[in-house]
């Protein structure tokens, strides 16, 4: 039941995940083109002090949430599961409430350092009460996980997202004749009426459990002194690591546009080209983690679930699965990606991002199997080593940010390299983490040769038909390239055995049909 669970949590995940996603996706598109990728920009450069704020009201509570109901729902101790969130959610009701009001204040008198340009400020003040609506919904979504309940959870994202992309969109456009900022502020007013309406859905589904009652014998409660202690444990080498991710995320957005105007770009062309590398390179390149965050959302509680229980078998077996999904899932749309990257650039309106994001895509499949990492790390109760190991790839990016952004022959392509190297510096330093806290040796066959052999055969595919559509529509195009790629990229992992009759009967569906 509790390897069901795990899966079919993924799976729910997995469908609100890719939901929200192509929403995001076209949300993306259509700011891209109608609101301009100077707004985004502007945009963009609010989130990390955003995020760093979200970092400090939080402190990881959220995951040690997860991570300690999951445990106690392991041990049959529902009341304990109970107290652990009612203590968290008193936590992060005051440190929402402190946090948040401290800012706008704050920000209303002075500019936060982590805020590279003035007009961004409105923007940021707008942002403010997210703080205390996202801090607060953390808790019950953590709650939910470590129940192993991923529907809560999924429901939630999805009431937000329809209403961020459906507020913003509208008041986006009504705001942005009257400047870049103004369209900016739109988007911002977006981002906190989704985050609003995800926790009222939240709200309305715990109270409903609520009323279901409880069918089991009263068991040991711990203190709430002893909790709140756990609470702090497991949380804060988290946070630390968040925030040490929102300090690298806030340097990326002052340092990009200050090397790029030292390649000789304008500061207007320096924003608007930072804007166009989160707008389009990256939504395009992270669109696959709608797997790899489904994946790590439900590895902590089931890891930690499996080692409570003290069954190693079951976490080896459940990391290595973990592992060759991320890759086998990742590869493909890495291979679209790099040979479609100007076509799909030129969808979001920024030609000058294609180079960028085919050399992002080069190294694509580490930034994946970061959050897969990092979560199986999490459940196995080393939430700091994630959090070190992103310090050391941070540092090493900030250096060759500085170096090759600054290089005209670069530019922006300079910071997509530099952003590879931190993915494959925190992965691989995760995986030898991995490899040495559960015992694992990965079987590198399964892991690497079968579904490289799979991309090469699927790059094949696309070179032998690409450029053959004449007259037809681009996304006629994109879409036949892409069916074909993955028809072939599944029929060599069916051949090679990289993907199993086991495989298969654990999808929904087609699982009753194999």
């Amino acid at each position: 039941m509790a390897r069901q669970a795990f899966i079919y949590g993924a799976i729910i995940l997995f469908a609100a995940n890719l939901l929200n996603r192509i929403l995001a996706f076209v949300y993306q598109y259509l700011i891209m083109s109608l609101v301009g990728a100077e707004s985004y920009g502007l945009y963009q450069m609010v989130f990390p002090a955003y995020m760093m704020a979200l970092v400090l009201t939080t402190a990881g509570l959220p995951l040690a949430v997860s991570k300690l109901v999951s445990e106690q729902g392991a041990l049959g101790n529902r009341a304990a599961a109970q107290k652990i969130f009612r203590i968290a959610l008193i936590l992060l009701v005051l440190s929402g409430a402190t946090v948040s009001s401290l800012l706008f204040v704050l920000v209303s008198r002075f500019t936060l350092p982590v805020l590279p340009d003035s007009r961004v400020v409105p923007i940021f003040l707008i942002c403010t009460p997210a703080i205390f609506v996202v801090t607060v919904s953390s808790a019950f979504r953590g709650y939910f996980q470590g129940l192993l309940q991923m529907a809560p959870t999924a429901l939630a994202q999805v009431v937000e997202q329809v209403i961020r992309v459906s507020v913003g969109l509208y008041l986006s456009l009504r705001f942005l004749p009257l400047g870049s900022q103004y369209g900016a502020a739109g988007l911002a007013s977006g981002m906190v009426a989704g985050e609003m309406a995800g926790l009222l859905s939240i709200l309305w589904i715990y109270f409903r459990q609520k009323k279901q009652p409880a069918r089991e014998a009263r068991a040991s409660v711990p203190g709430a002194l002893t909790i709140v202690k756990d609470l702090f444990r497991l949380g804060l080498p988290v946070a630390g690591g968040r925030l040490v991710a929102s300090a690298a995320s806030a340097a990326d957005s002052m340092l990009i546009p200050l090397r790029l105007q030292a390649a000789g770009y304008s500061l207007r062309e320096a924003t608007t080209l930072y804007g166009q590398l989160g707008g389009a390179a990256f939504t395009l390149l992270t669109f696959p983690t709608v797997f790899t965050f489904s994946l790590a959302t439900s590895l902590v509680p089931a890891i930690s679930e499996a080692a409570a229980k003290k069954h190693l078998l079951t976490v080896q077996h459940r990391t290595a699965e973990a592992i060759r999904i991320t890759v086998i899932l990742g590869s493909p749309f890495l291979v679209f990606i790099y040979f479609f990257s100007s076509e799909l650039s030129g969808i979001f309106k920024s030609p000058n991002a294609g180079g960028v994001l085919s050399t992002l895509a080069l190294a694509g499949i580490f930034l994946y199997l970061q959050s897969t990492t990092a979560g199986i790390l999490q459940g196995l109760g080393h939430p700091q080593l994630p959090v070190w190991h992103a310090v050391a790839a941070s540092a090493v990016k900030l250096i060759f940010i500085f170096h090759l952004t600054a290089i005209p022959t670069l530019g922006l392509k300079g910071a997509a390299w530099a952003y590879n190297i931190a993915f494959v510096l925190t992965s691989g330093l995760n995986l030898a983490a991995i490899a040495r806290k559960a015992g694992l040796s990965l079987d590198l066959e399964r892991l690497i040769l079968q579904p490289l052999t799979a991309s090469l055969l699927m790059a094949g595919a696309i070179l032998l038909t690409k450029g053959r559509f004449g007259s037809a529509p681009l996304y006629l195009e994109l879409l036949w390239e892409f069916s074909l790629g993955t028809v072939v990229y599944l029929a060599v992992l069916v051949l090679n055995k990289g993907l199993t009759r086991e495989d298969l009967k654990r999808i929904p569906l087609v699982g009753r049909l194999v």
